[in-house]
């Protein structure tokens, strides 16, 4: 059973935490020539010789992707890549195949793989892969911060602040607010500077992010 790693508002922060490839192959040899490649690069690396071996380990905290052989004994790499996507574990994944065909490719890539790499490849085609898929997975890991803290703020809103700010993201007026709530003007200005202090959002811009962020849609829709 895969481990997963800390979340977003647990770990330490994305600076604080170097990136991390992990490789999956059964080829040994292979293994400590793409582990001596990576670490040459200053990346950490760690190795595994099947999908079980990494699915009994816990996930890195930062930034990291899987650079995995598409034959593997046991579990192939087209099945780990869909056990993954089944656990909601999103690691970018770079193929690795020296029997590939198109069929294998499309599918791979449908599935959201990053890459697809035929061996043998250039060691500058895999850092490229690699560079590539780890900047996506810092800017995953960032998003999921940020949700991760506006999830926070908004459960500290009361109803009535959080019903202020669905209709505010729709662009209404306060006074249009006001007959929408059946409440008084001055009412809803209280609420929406309220709710705009607890949410941190500055201008109404930012508020207007942050429910579309969310996914706060207007009362009734």
């Amino acid at each position: 059973m895969i481990q997963r790693p800390a979340s977003p508002s647990q770990s330490q922060g994305n600076g604080a935490v170097p990136p991390t490839v992990l490789v999956v192959d059964d080829d040994p040899s292979l293994r400590e020539a793409l582990s001596s490649l990576f670490r040459s690069v200053g990346t950490r690396v760690e190795l595994f010789g099947s999908a079980p071996e990494l699915l009994n380990s816990r996930l890195p905290d930062g930034p990291s992707c899987l650079v995995l052989d598409i034959r593997l004994p046991e579990v192939s790499g087209l099945e780990f890549q869909t056990q993954l996507g089944k656990a909601g574990i999103h690691l970018p994944i770079i193929f690795m195949t020296g029997h590939g065909d198109i069929p294998m490719s499309v599918r791979a890539m449908k599935a959201g793989a990053v890459d697809f790499l035929t061996k043998p490849f250039r060691d500058q085609d895999i850092l490229d892969a690699v560079a590539g898929a780890l900047e996506r997975d810092r800017q995953r890991r960032e998003r999921d911060r940020v949700l991760s803290e506006l999830q926070s703020l908004v459960r500290t809103l009361t109803p009535r602040e959080r019903e202020v700010m669905a209709f505010v993201a729709t662009g209404l007026m306060n006074k249009q607010i006001a007959g929408e709530m059946q409440l008084s003007e001055i009412t809803v200005k209280i609420h929406r500077g309220r709710l705009m202090k607890k949410m941190g959002a500055r201008t109404l811009a930012d508020l207007v992010k942050m429910a579309g962020a969310l996914g706060i849609d207007a009362p009734g829709k």
